[in-house]
């Protein structure tokens, strides 16, 4: 008996790490790696692999703290365009405001966290929906930036100290690698090792019993806005030292990755359940499929494309087992009528 029991519970333990989203994810970007690689003799090579970790980071960057937004129950639909408004802040203060690189940066990293509070402060004192707020900002950061630049001015001719942190390496990895690295890790400490992030996961639960709860609504969803716009003046900054230059349109599409990788990664859309190490993975998985695509010598568009697409099954997946365990209930009551049991 005791060894039919251990064979179930092994049983048991073996099916639900398989059905972790995680697992299927690993398999994905296996799969994934296999084919590109037979498609693109250089898809595998080592300068490939760091390529990719090098265009990932300013996306990753979103997608990381998009992570806490969603756990909330909330949307960041601005993110995309605050970092194009962060980058032509960078640029204008370095340029034409005389400013030095760090000074300029940190200009970039307030011009971030100031379009976050703005979100948070709709959100939370006007009690506006985050969609509605936030596709407000979405258009509003990039009319600002290309207000800015009259559509058509482009700011270069950095310095090579600071294109050093987007184009070149440290300690034999990607520059920005370290600095991406410890974000993740700070941003997976917030969401799975303190109270904060426990607070986060009860309010994407039930925000109405949170606040019952005793935690300070408002605040938290101020703290993940402010947070998101911070990191979109980061992800600027990496994102003009990759490519050299600041443009009103730098960062278009990004929201669309950030949110896909999220919830790919597992994180309901609907708040209270996911994890940072998935939406690390669902980065992972989108960077490769980009990556690869160019190599396998397909046209740009079919990523953006194949990224809808996943976004919609990720969605649908989602919901899947909501739905399934309502079909089940609903079954078992039919054959047992007295069966009223959650």
């Amino acid at each position: 008996m005791k060894g039919a029991s251990r064979s179930v519970e092994c049983w048991t333990w073996s099916r639900r790490a398989l059905a972790r989203h995680e697992t299927a994810l690993l398999l994905v970007l296996a799969v994934e790696f296999i084919a590109f690689n037979a498609l693109g003799p250089r898809f595998g090579t080592t300068d490939n692999l760091f390529d990719i970790l090098r265009h990932s980071c300013e996306i990753g960057l979103l997608a990381l703290v998009m992570t806490p937004v969603i756990l909330t129950g909330g949307i960041d639909l601005s993110v995309g365009s605050l970092l194009g408004l962060c980058a032509i802040g960078f640029g204008k203060l370095w340029r034409d405001v005389g400013l030095p690189i760090p000074l300029a940066a940190a200009g970039a990293l307030a011009i971030g966290a100031a379009g976050g509070a703005l979100n948070g402060w709709l959100i939370t004192r006007l009690r506006l929906p985050p969609l509605i707020v936030t596709l407000g900002t979405f258009s509003l950061f990039r009319g600002l930036a290309e207000a800015i630049t009259r559509g058509v001015d482009t700011f270069t001719n950095f310095p090579a100290s600071f294109l050093f942190w987007g184009q070149e390496r440290w300690l034999g990895v990607p520059a920005q690698l370290p600095l991406f690295v410890v974000v993740a890790l700070g941003i997976w400490l917030l969401v799975h090792a303190t109270r904060v992030g426990r607070s986060l996961r009860a309010m994407g639960f039930s925000p109405e019993g949170a606040l019952y709860a005793g935690i300070p609504v408002a605040r938290r969803l101020a703290l993940v806005y402010v947070l998101a716009g911070l990191m979109a003046g980061l992800a600027a900054i990496l994102y003009v030292a990759r490519l050299g230059q600041a443009r009103a349109d730098a960062g278009t599409g990004y929201e669309l990755f950030a949110i896909t990788a999220v919830v790919l990664g597992g994180t309901s859309i609907f708040g209270g359940r996911g994890t940072v190490h998935g939406t690390l993975l669902g980065t992972a998985a989108i960077a490769v499929l980009n990556n690869g695509l160019v190599h396998a010598r397909q046209p740009r568009e079919l990523a953006g494309l194949l990224t809808g697409l996943l976004l919609i099954v990720a969605l649908s997946l989602s919901v899947l087992p909501e739905r399934f365990s309502l079909w089940r209930k609903a079954l078992r009551r039919r054959h047992n009528p007295a069966d009223t049991a959650p």
